[in-house]
């Protein structure tokens, strides 16, 4: 008798459906049925979900002779791990399909997140489904059970969804802690991971199944087209300064929804979601109701039925944040709409892969510039994706924080003997190189409160007997379950109808600032402020409206090492203009060239200008906005450590400003000793008041490691509360513990997430070896100008700071059109060939013009820097 292919089942199933499974899907199941784990990298749209699934459930089929009629539905088999909620629905449809078609008729499939009613969660707590779709934050809650390891007695089972999402997170690390216990529970375990945008795979193969686990990387060899067009203005100013394009090119964009089925339109912020969407529904009102909005902060209800409407086809747009970047497979969506650049290339990927969600469709991701700038971002991320040069993600190594947390867990479940969890800890790979002191550190920790805190009892978290760990109190587990989990962010208020339903969230800072009568834009609704209590917002429909928005955190995403590599690979040539969007753009690259320069990689840019608010160097390392942030910090402290003098700094993704009351006069050698990576991390911790970035930092460490209360449901703290609460603990540490671990973390994650220290010191070794060119300014070039901008942003209002820019945009441009009068041009001069003074920016200059337009007869002299 000749056996049956065991993977006959899967063929036929996809039989069924006309589809023929790809080589490497084919791969992974006969892995997995080989006993071995692994990672899956697959672009998206190409079928990872069946790649991954399938082969337990194949394990599965083999044994379901073995049942009898009658038998209950089998525990827990499979578990699937994944970074959003929003997943989590669509991930459970495709596996109860699978499990149907290959006849695991007793299977189950639910869900378990955050949205999950409590009864729901009641009956798991006493019998898990056959496979379980979940959150890693909601699988440490299920190891905080004493019975956990019954729950999960007969898993065979785990796939991570999206792990590159979770790779370089804290999220990443409960993970692999999760995951480790899960393997001492269920050593036979197999896990694979899945990502559709990831460099370095074998890091991140190592990191999901520990380093001493052995596994297998399994590519599909296959070509997925991403198409990548932009909306170009129709008038290109020279002069941009962010967010000046923006809903202005709402028509065009109107007139690309007119020519699709369905679109996502993603943006990079909630608050521009809020104005798109509004925009969108006021420019053609008679869309309001196929146009929906989608983020976050929306409640889980509007959310879902957002997600519905898509998957019937009965909306035209949806304006959504990242909230809708991953995995979910809505195939009516035809078109992906990108408004700014996206900052990375694995997220322009990411997003424009919401569309053609099928093998061999293309994806497309239609541009929406906000500034000028952003032309050539968006021709250089098309650079980027044709070289598929995605962007790594580095693992974290040893956050305490989280391994304290992780303690408390397990010995509220089943509790531990120390050693035995400590040699579990270290089969991960971020706590692989975990050191007995550090070891025992923590577990004193929440043993003992530490060397400071051991008078308290709340931080008494665990109870020792005979070498054994568990809680014993019944409040602190209350306490600890509350606060499982690594995300963290500033304390929200619920918004809520004064009588009606709840709209969602906003952060708390937002809402203490509003006053009786205020009106903002939220979740798509004008709505009135009437007063905050019991950190819940009440509101009620406005019958005027505002641009006021909600600000959430988080929102100025850097640019990534990629994508700045391609930016200055393309301003290399930036007068070959091969494609529609370095066409457009060349009006503004010329002015900056005649005016100035345009640096080559190997060069490094300085521009001096004077004005009455002093003198101007403007520095141009395509670094990104963090480490711009802390070099420009960097060279502040350097300037004034031998002449005490005041700095102010701005900063963007291109570069920063220094502006100094005094001139500063500075041969080749002087920039050179200011740009070195000498003393680097010492100067850094002095320029920045790093202890006071520590301090702030600390509260997420302290939060995620169990030191602030956050409050039952319904009497959360305030923002100001757990801050001041974190400030004091940070203060106690700093003053009587300063060798306390938690400390040393904060002060690591301050420069390495906060200032991107790594990044920094690479740069500063590139400009060393850089060619630099100083250029004197006597008008600001389009490469200053948006700096400018940025930094008069903050000394104005909204109103004044627009009208302020708007005219200094206009003389500008007028400044740069042919017929525009100038005596001398500024070319880029070497500095060790010793430049001339600056002129200085003089307001008494008047532009003089034979029949002077409207913007023109706005100022009749010079705008002032």
């Amino acid at each position: 008798m000749i056996a049956r292919d065991p993977l006959q089942p899967a063929r036929d199933f996809f039989a069924r459906r006309d589809w023929t499974p790809f080589p490497f899907q084919e791969d992974v199941w006969r892995a997995y049925l080989a006993g071995e784990s692994g990672l899956i990298h697959a672009p998206t749209g190409v079928g990872k979900t069946y790649a991954a699934v399938l082969g337990p459930m194949l394990d599965a089929a083999a044994r379901e002779h073995d049942a009898r009629p009658g038998d209950k539905a089998p525990p827990i088999e499979l578990l699937w791990l994944t970074p959003l909620r929003a997943l989590a629905t669509d991930t459970a449809h495709a596996l109860a399909v699978g499990a149907d078609a290959l006849g695991l008729s007793r299977w189950t499939v639910e869900l378990r997140t955050g949205d999950t009613s409590s009864s729901v969660k009641a009956r798991q707590r006493k019998e898990l489904p056959t496979a379980l779709v979940t959150t890693p934050e909601s699988l440490s809650l299920l190891l905080t059970y004493p019975d956990a390891r019954r729950l999960f007695r007969s898993l065979r089972a785990v796939v991570v969804d999206e792990w590159h999402e979770l790779l370089s997170t804290k999220r990443g690390v409960q993970t692999e802690l999760a995951l480790a216990r899960l393997r001492a529970f269920r050593p036979d375990l197999r896990v694979w991971g899945l990502s559709a945008t990831l460099n370095n795979l074998d890091e991140a193969m190592t990191t999901l199944l520990g380093p001493a686990a052995s596994g297998r990387i399994v590519h599909a060899d296959i070509p997925k087209p991403v198409e990548i067009e932009t909306i170009l203005p129709d008038d290109i100013t020279r002069f941009p300064w962010a967010g000046h394009l923006g809903v202005k090119l709402v028509h065009k964009v109107l007139d690309a929804l007119e020519r699709a089925q369905t679109t996502l339109l993603f943006t990079n912020t909630r608050s521009q979601a809020e104005l798109w969407h509004k925009a969108l529904q006021t420019t053609r009102p008679e869309w309001a109701d196929d146009i929906a909005l989608h983020h976050g902060s929306l409640e889980r209800d509007t959310r879902t039925e957002v997600e519905r409407r898509i998957h019937a086809g009965e909306l035209r747009c949806v304006v959504a944040t990242s909230s809708l970047d991953l995995g979910v497979d809505f195939s009516p969506v035809d078109q992906v709409i990108q408004v700014g650049s996206p900052k990375g290339i694995a997220r322009l990927m990411q997003r424009a892969g919401r569309s053609g969600h099928r093998p061999g469709e293309v994806s497309r991701v239609l541009c929406v510039p906000t500034h000028a700038i952003e032309l050539v971002e968006f021709a250089s991320a098309r650079d980027a994706v044709n070289a598929r040069a995605v962007e790594a993600r580095a693992p974290i190594d040893r956050p305490l924080d989280v391994l304290v947390q992780h303690l408390v867990t397990v010995a509220l479940g089943e509790g531990f003997r120390a050693d035995d969890l400590r040699a579990e800890v270290r089969t991960t790979r971020a706590f692989a190189n975990l050191t007995d002191d550090e070891w025992s550190w923590c577990l004193d920790f929440v043993v003992r409160g530490g060397a400071t805190l051991y008078a308290y009892e709340q931080y008494r978290k665990v109870v020792e007997t005979d070498g054994f760990h568990r809680v014993a109190s019944d409040r602190i587990a209350r306490h600890h379950r509350l606060g499982v989990g690594t995300i963290t962010s500033d304390a929200s208020v619920r918004v809520q109808y004064m009588s009606g339903p709840s709209l969602g969230t906003v952060e708390e800072s937002f809402a203490a600032r509003l006053r009786r009568g205020d009106v903002f834009l939220f979740a798509g609704k004008h709505l009135e402020f009437v007063r905050l209590r019991d950190m819940t917002c009440f509101v009620k429909r406005a019958t005027k409206k505002s641009t006021l928005v909600p600000r959430w955190g988080g929102g100025k995403l850097p640019l990534s090492t990629q994508l700045s590599a391609a930016i200055q690979a393309r301003l290399d040539r930036w007068r070959d203009a091969d494609c529609p969007e370095m066409a457009a753009a060349q009006p503004l690259l010329g002015v900056q060239a005649s005016w100035s320069a345009i640096p080559t990689r190997d060069e490094l840019l300085i521009e001096r200008a004077t004005s009455r608010d002093g003198h101007h160097y403007f520095l141009y390392p395509f670094a990104g906005r963090l480490a711009h942030e802390g070099l420009a910090a960097l060279l502040a402290y350097r300037l004034a450590k031998d002449t005490p003098r005041s700095v102010t700094m701005t900063v963007n993704d291109y570069g920063f400003e220094l502006l100094t009351p005094d001139p500063i006069d500075l041969d080749e050698p002087a920039w050179r000793a200011l740009l070195t990576t000498d003393d680097l991390l010492d100067d850094m911790l002095a320029s920045l008041n790093a202890s006071e970035l520590a301090r702030r930092q600390f509260r997420e460490i302290a939060r995620v490691a169990g030191l602030l209360i956050v409050g039952f449901p319904g009497a959360g703290k305030s923002a100001r509360q757990l801050q001041a609460s974190s400030e004091l603990l940070f203060d106690v540490f700093h003053d009587y513990d300063p060798t306390n671990l938690l400390l040393d973390q904060s002060r690591r994650e301050v420069l390495d997430r906060q200032l991107e220290i790594r990044r920094i010191r690479d740069t500063l070794e590139r400009l060393a070896n850089s060619r630099i060119l100083r250029v004197e300014l006597d008008r600001l070039s389009p490469f200053a100008f948006p700096l400018w901008a940025d930094r008069l942003q903050s000394e104005l209002t909204t109103e004044r700071w627009s009208d302020r820019v708007q005219r200094m945009a206009i003389y500008l441009e007028e400044e740069a059109t042919p017929s525009a009068t100038r005596t001398t041009k500024a070319k880029p001069v070497p500095i060790e060939s010793g430049a001339p003074r600056p002129k200085g920016l003089s307001s008494s200059h008047t532009h003089k013009s034979s029949s002077p337009s409207q913007g023109q007869r706005l100022r009749r002299s010079r705008p002032r820097i």
